[in-house]
C-alpha cells in the first residue's frame, strides 16, 4: 500500500515548477507562484535592470514528447484554453515550457550525496499571434528541438523580453 498523495500528473507538475524555479534562480532571476491559474499562467519569472523584463510561463510536463520530426520539431498537444490563453496578445511575453521526462518513473530524478539530478529536458515556444483554431479539445503545437528552456537561453529570452522581441 502507497502513502502517497500525489498522483504521476500531479508529479510532472511539481518537477516542471521545480525546474523552472531551478533555472530562474541560477539565471539570477525571481519567481512569483500566482495564487490561482485564471489566466493561463503558472509562474513569473522577473529580471532586474532596464525596463525590468519578465516572462510569464504556462507549464507543462509529458512522458511522450518522442522524437523531433524531420523539421527539428516536437508535436505537443495542448489543451484548447492553453492554447488559446498563450496566443492573445499581452504586455508580458507569455511562453509554454514543456518538461520532457523518462517513461520510467524511476528515472526522472536522482538525488545522491553530491548531486540533485532532474532528467531530460524543458523546450519553451512563443505562440503569440498564431491563429485561433475551433478546435474543441486541443491544438497541436510544435516546438523546434533548439528551443531548450535553459539558463543562456532564458537570459536571452529576458533580453528579448526587454526589447518586446521574442520569437
Amino acid at each position: 500500500m502507497s502513502d502517497a498523495l500525489l498522483t504521476s500528473t500531479d508529479r510532472e507538475e511539481t518537477l516542471s515548477r521545480v525546474y523552472a524555479h531551478a533555472v530562474a534562480a541560477i539565471a539570477g532571476y525571481t519567481t512569483a507562484v500566482y495564487d490561482y491559474d485564471r489566466d493561463g499562467v503558472d509562474i513569473r519569472i522577473q529580471s532586474g535592470g532596464a525596463m525590468r523584463p519578465a516572462l510569464e510561463l504556462q507549464l507543462k510536463a509529458t512522458i511522450g514528447l518522442g522524437e523531433p520530426d524531420g523539421n527539428g520539431r516536437f508535436h505537443f498537444p495542448l489543451k484548447q484554453r492553453n492554447y488559446e490563453q498563450l496566443i492573445i496578445d499581452t504586455q508580458t511575453p507569455r511562453l509554454l515550457v514543456v518538461l520532457e521526462l523518462p517513461r520510467d518513473e524511476s528515472q526522472w530524478a536522482t538525488i545522491a550525496t553530491d548531486e540533485l539530478v532532474l532528467r531530460r529536458r524543458t523546450y519553451w515556444l512563443n505562440l503569440k499571434g498564431n491563429e485561433e483554431t475551433n478546435n474543441r479539445a486541443s491544438t497541436t503545437v510544435y516546438i523546434p528541438q533548439e528551443n531548450v528552456f535553459d539558463i543562456d537561453n532564458l537570459r536571452k529570452l529576458m533580453d528579448q523580453s526587454r526589447t518586446g522581441s521574442i520569437h
